[in-house]
């Protein structure tokens, strides 16, 4: 047993064993340092100047642009460059592409391999012309009813003939009690909804971002272009999500709310809908409530 644990003593007493570090003067030998040192001190010494000299190296190259220098690593602005080279390479492909085949027409005429059709313009027309006194215009009483309920539907749903063909269905930006109605009378095309600071602000419906930029009146807003000729407009947003030309889906965050610009009183989303350049009433498709 103590033959096991000679060589244990003899290992700890040379990691303990106390060393002096001098650092003298060469003309006087004066000692101007001094320093104590153990075998374990070295060694934790150089085992945490190692960690630290790793984690700094680290921390430089993820949150610094030296990482850029580093094979492997790309920044923002040349990945960004080189989706907008993608795209205008597969634009500039379909270009020539067109190109090609047009020229191979001209070619094909040039050459008089286009081969000519004969017909009889005079049958054509014939065929064209309607005996206008065998239509009879007047409207029966089907037709009546028909365009009765059409008429009352479109009175109370501008989307009516859009949900019947895709399922149009308009997302609620936020939700939230209304602190000032639609009002065209008025000139306030839209509703306010009165929500907490940094509250998300979510598409209507699914669009592309054709206006996000800083105005003067109403702060940070948004405008997103939609089917069938509608518009939604955000404004008095505290921060921007997206930018123009971005495409969004319905229900995909595309600011926070806020209070910015002159033309407010206090944290709300200023929520407009546009269809054909007409104003519309929100409330008549949304519900803003919780």
């Amino acid at each position: 047993m103590a033959k096991k644990t000679k060589p244990r003593k003899k290992l700890s007493k040379k990691l303990l064993h106390k060393y002096r570090l001098v650092i003298l003067n060469e003309d006087t030998f004066e000692e101007r340092l001094s320093f104590r040192l153990t075998l374990l001190n070295v060694f934790v010494l150089v085992g945490v100047s190692s960690v630290m000299l790793i984690g700094f190296t680290i921390l430089l190259i993820a949150f610094t642009p030296l990482r850029e220098y580093i094979p492997g690593y790309s920044s923002t602005a040349l990945k960004k460059q080189a989706v907008e080279l993608n795209f205008k390479t597969d634009s500039l492909q379909q270009v020539i592409t067109y190109n090609d085949q047009y020229y191979a027409s001209i070619k094909k005429v040039l050459k008089g391999e286009v081969t000519a059709v004969s017909f009889n313009r005079d049958s054509i027309i014939e065929a064209a012309e309607v005996d206008q006194s065998k239509i009879n215009l007047s409207a029966n009483e089907a037709d009546s009813i028909l365009r009765a309920k059409v008429d009352k539907e479109d009175k109370y749903s501008l989307f009516e003939t859009a949900k019947s063909k895709t399922n149009f269905v308009l997302f609620p930006p936020v939700n939230g009690e209304i602190s000032e109605q639609y009002n065209a009378e008025e000139k306030h095309y839209a509703v306010d909804i009165v929500v907490a600071k940094n509250t998300p602000v979510k598409a209507a419906a699914d669009g592309t971002v054709i206006f996000a930029e800083w105005t003067a009146q109403t702060g940070y807003v948004i405008i997103i272009e939609h089917s069938y000729g509608l518009i939604s407009v955000y404004k008095h947003n505290a921060t921007l999500t997206k930018a123009q030309g971005d495409f969004v889906k319905a229900g995909e965050v595309v600011a926070t709310s806020g209070n910015t610009g002159d033309l407010t009183t206090g944290p709300h989303l200023h929520f407009e809908l546009w269809s054909d350049g007409y104003s519309v009433n929100p409330t008549n498709f949304i519900d803003f409530k919780k």
